[in-house]
């Protein structure tokens, strides 16, 4: 079992930065890719970037492409979402994920795009852009 902790959601104006963490306990979180998932009010949770188990690879959701960027360092058993140049937009609830899927960067099916292909979730973090 793998509990998963998040922090670093808060609130911060347009063109600001913020940094969530989030951190598992209970298991090594080098077992597992790591994603990022957004859900704001009365709307679907949708992918926002996810990272191989070494962190050589990544994807990203075009609407974040070039502002966020997803890391880990698996030595603190962390997986990281440095988010730049904030938007309005941006303001949702941001929950981190772990999902025993196999890697393949050459297929939108295999770099953990889906919420179907994770099997631990965090409580979720909130995250709010004034404009």
């Amino acid at each position: 079992q793998v509990q998963l902790v998040e922090s670093g959601g808060g609130l911060v104006q347009a063109g600001g930065s913020l940094r969530l963490s989030c951190t598992a306990l209970g298991r090594s979180f080098s077992s597992y890719v790591g994603g990022w998932f957004r859900q704001a009010p009365g709307k679907e949770r949708e992918f926002v970037a996810a990272i191989s188990r070494s962190g050589g690879s990544t994807y990203y959701a075009d609407s974040v492409k070039g502002r966020f960027t997803i890391s880990r360092d698996n030595a603190k058993n962390t997986v990281y979402l440095q988010m730049n140049s904030l938007k309005p937009e941006d303001t949702a609830d941001y929950y981190c994920a772990a999902a025993s899927i196999s890697w393949n960067p050459y297929s939108r099916n295999y770099v953990g795009t889906s919420p179907s292909q994770y099997d631990y979730w965090g409580q979720g973090t909130q995250v709010t852009v004034s404009s």
